[in-house]
């Protein structure tokens, strides 16, 4: 006779799968939080403390890593972080306004090159960026555009623009014609409805598009690298270089330098945390 579960019996399975996958997340947020957790405390050991015991707390906390990033002139931290937060805000301003632009003309306006234009932007996004290092390289070096303070502008919203054109015009189209139509018959011009009805409707995508690049721009590397070579054009991936020697690296000041120059991005990040969550939705649902 074949066995029957009781309702007892499902509910306790039930329970100890809730806990399981509890659990697991638990871990998996461990996992995430933990390196963020050490970065800081072991930024707060001497070189020395820190080679004698990598995972263990500082016995003696210091900031004498911190007060030595800052008060020497010679990493020039402060420069750097001014090059990438120009360079950042300028790029997502550009990204932002030519993405919103293309993407409505794209979604809105018929023509016969309309989605022989929409397949090379999205082709865009299948290009292997580091590919054309050295035929940007190259190009940049022959036009005299390399190692000023807008040469990396140039190959930022170019490779930011594929993503941004795809997530706006997917979001336009669900944006109901009438509305424009109607604005039209109440005397409003084509760029009063552009920028002061659409504009706002789009922000919960526009919102996803700069998070995304933010970060993309903040912290790349290798363009950068091959781009500039001024110390004092030099951006933060650029600057974090001179805390690795040939043969040894002082970890704990590392650390305090990374943890410095990602403040920036972690107090963006909770200031707007709620458009980020709902720009994220948005453009999940409707992108």
């Amino acid at each position: 006779m074949a066995k029957t579960s009781t309702p007892g019996t499902h509910k306790v399975k039930k329970s100890f799968l809730a806990v399981f996958m509890n659990l697991v997340l638990w871990i998996f947020s461990l996992s995430c939080i933990f390196p963020i957790v050490w970065m800081i405390y072991s930024s707060l050991k001497e070189k020395r403390a820190f080679n004698a015991d990598i995972i263990g707390l500082p016995k003696s906390p210091t900031l004498v890593n911190y007060i030595r990033i800052l008060s020497n002139p010679d990493y020039h931290l402060a420069q750097s972080m001014w090059n990438s937060l120009r360079t950042t805000v300028l790029s997502i301003i550009l990204i932002i306004a030519f993405s919103f632009i293309v993407g409505y003309i794209l979604a809105r306006v018929r023509f016969k090159l309309n989605r022989v234009l929409y397949i090379m932007f999205l082709m865009g996004m299948l290009i292997p960026i580091h590919s054309l290092l050295v035929p940007i390289y190259v190009v940049f070096r022959r036009c005299g555009i390399s190692n000023h303070w807008f040469t990396l502008l140039l190959p930022y919203v170019s490779f930011g623009l594929p993503m941004g054109i795809f997530l706006v015009e997917g979001f336009v189209k669900t944006v109901p014609v009438d509305l424009e139509e109607a604005a039209a018959i109440d005397g409003s011009s084509f760029s009063h409805t552009l920028w002061n009805i659409i504009f706002p409707i789009c922000r919960p995508i526009l919102v996803t598009v700069a998070i995304i690049q933010v970060f993309s721009c903040w912290n790349e590397f290798s363009f950068a690298l091959v781009l500039i070579k001024d110390v004092g054009l030099q951006t933060v991936p650029l600057a974090l270089t001179q805390f690795k020697g040939q043969f040894a690296s002082d970890y704990p000041k590392q650390m305090a330098a990374m943890l410095i120059t990602m403040a920036p991005i972690v107090v963006l990040y909770f200031a707007f945390s709620k458009q980020i969550i709902n720009g994220m939705v948005a453009g999940a649902v409707k992108g």
